[in-house]
């Protein structure tokens, strides 16, 4: 083996257990952030009551629980994807849309990994990296668009009259309203290590057919001096 095809094979094996490793980790995360995304779905907790309020309850995306102001806190409550006409708000149904595209394309993401034994790998990690831009992008969307539903009378009922677009009163933002802004900054970060990755891999890859190709040019001169005496060296005596 020459000298430059075994510096190269060291290489390869370094780089491809360093992206095997970190390949990874981005797909651990990448399921990490499609848990995220459908917690934040399906749970009723993006913006919720406090102390001050004068009814108890919290609401999601689409499904919410209001209490009736009694002092025992009890709870009621109502709407479903599928009912849509149940959402409180025109802004609520559309951060509901958003958020679902944002939760089918980090699913369709994760669905995408078995292409990684069938297709090129850098081809497979740059469509990945489009769909969770994508996703994050969705995501925005959504947490942008629900605060223009806080005006909604079943919300005012519970913050109280200075609740409107964009102030939410005595009520206070939940964990899932958080959680849906860490999923924006996770899938941005995934969406950018995928990019780093394919073009990484598209880099190797040429990087590796440039020295096959240079090591085979000089086996071939090395066979043709071996075989030709007129390219011999001749000793002199």
């Amino acid at each position: 083996m020459l000298p430059s095809q075994e510096a190269s094979k060291i290489y390869h094996d370094t780089y491809m257990r360093n992206s095997r490793a970190i390949g990874v980790l981005w797909a651990i995360f990448t399921i990490c952030l499609a848990i995220i995304n459908v917690v934040v779905f399906t749970q009723p907790y993006w913006i919720g009551d406090s102390v001050s309020t004068p009814q108890a309850g919290h609401f999601g995306l689409f499904h919410y629980c209001v209490g009736n102001g009694n002092s025992n806190r009890e709870l009621s409550c109502q709407g479903t994807f599928t009912e849509f006409g149940s959402i409180p708000s025109g802004a609520f149904k559309a951060a509901s849309f958003f958020v679902l595209m944002s939760m089918v394309l980090i699913l369709g993401c994760i669905g995408c990994f078995i292409l990684f034994f069938f297709c090129n790998t850098a081809t497979v990690y740059k469509t990945c990296a489009w769909m969770q831009l994508l996703c994050a992008v969705c995501l925005v969307l959504g947490c942008i668009i629900f605060p223009d539903g806080w005006d909604a009378e079943v919300i005012r009922d519970m913050c109280g009259e200075d609740t409107g677009k964009y102030t939410l009163g005595n009520c206070s933002v939940r964990w899932a309203y958080i959680l849906a802004i860490i999923g924006v900054l996770d899938a941005l970060i995934l969406s950018f290590l995928a990019f780093v990755l394919g073009n990484r891999q598209n880099d190797f890859l040429q990087e590796e057919m440039k020295a096959d190709n240079k090591d085979f040019i000089v086996s071939r001169i090395e066979i043709r001096d071996t075989k030709d005496p007129r390219f011999a060296v001749h000793r002199f005596h």
